[in-house]
């Protein structure tokens, strides 16, 4: 099992997926078991597993 990706308050990350109002990028406003994220073009917040969110991890912008 790999280690945990590092992952800041306020680090912008790029997922493998685009949202969909188009954008791909993604502040982290919330740590913890799971993670908070805003979406950089809409604004629209998400949770998701701490897992889940290093699978789609594609870049991180600190």
């Amino acid at each position: 099992m790999p280690p945990p990706i590092p992952l800041n308050l306020n680090d912008v990350v790029q997922l493998r997926k685009p949202h969909a109002c188009g954008g791909n990028t993604w502040r982290i406003v919330r740590l913890g078991a799971d993670i908070g994220l805003r979406c950089e073009t809409c604004g629209r917040r998400v949770l998701l597993p701490r897992s889940e969110l290093e699978r789609r991890i594609k870049r991180v912008n600190g």
